[in-house]
């Protein structure tokens, strides 16, 4: 049976859909779709309010919406390095020189689709051995419930549960990620560039499927049923 996130959405208080990255053969199995306007500049996060009402945007490398996105989620190298390190360094100031980004860059490895289309969208019952990562959209008192959750199993001498890694918005929701296998989680939606499309009190926890796993097997022992939270709760005149 794959993961039921039921209880934990509910406790927590989370209203939003969570959104998968599938890496599939079927795009039919994600209807409704939606996709960028070809040969138009379009950011993943554009596509939000898409996500809100049940649409799946699907990408891929003849048509991802913009370079970035292009580059870490479908493996389309940028036209020319030195038009990228220029836009990324003096047009945007990502980095404090070119040399810099470029050693980054170096050290990226951009997802490789296996079949051709990556699928973000509401989560797809069937569609589980094609699911690569989960995102929750949160407020800051449901990050610090996840990041908490992230790390209920974790000992010191593990590969750190939860990253906060540099990145564009879209990487966050998979290529950041070392081993899509490890129980991992990232922060995301920190990459003031997308922010514009999200209400100003969302932030994003993408984690892994194993991850996800062990956040939905969160059970009656675990800080989710505890006074820590319940008193978060009262505070924020919820209950």
């Amino acid at each position: 049976m794959p993961p039921d996130p039921s209880r934990l959405l509910e406790i927590a208080g989370i209203r939003h859909p969570l959104i998968g990255f599938y890496d599939a053969p079927d795009a039919a199995a994600f209807a409704p779709l939606v996709e960028p306007e070809p040969g138009e500049h379009g950011c993943v996060f554009a596509f939000f309010k898409d996500w809100l009402a049940g649409a799946t945007l699907r990408l891929t490398a003849a048509n991802s919406g913009c370079g970035g996105a292009g580059r870490c989620l479908c493996d389309v190298p940028p036209p020319s390095r030195e038009a990228f390190l220029k836009f990324l360094v003096d047009g945007e100031g990502l980095k404090a020189s070119r040399e810099l980004m470029g050693e980054w860059l170096d050290h990226d490895r951009p997802y490789r689709p296996a079949h051709g289309q990556v699928l973000l969208g509401p989560l797809r019952a069937g569609q589980e051995a094609h699911l690569k990562s989960v995102t929750f959209f949160v407020n800051p008192d449901q990050l610090g419930l996840l990041m908490l959750g992230a790390q209920y199993r974790s000992r010191p001498s593990d590969p750190p549960p939860v990253l906060a890694p540099f990145g564009s918005g879209c990487m966050q929701m998979v290529t950041l990620f070392r081993d899509l296998q490890a129980p991992q989680a990232v922060v995301g939606a920190t990459d003031i560039a997308m922010r514009q499309y999200l209400p100003p009190d969302l932030l994003a926890f993408t984690v892994t499927v194993p991850m996800f796993a062990q956040l939905c097997a969160l059970d009656e022992r675990s800080f989710l049923h505890k006074p820590f939270w319940k008193r978060l709760r009262q505070a924020r005149g919820k209950r």
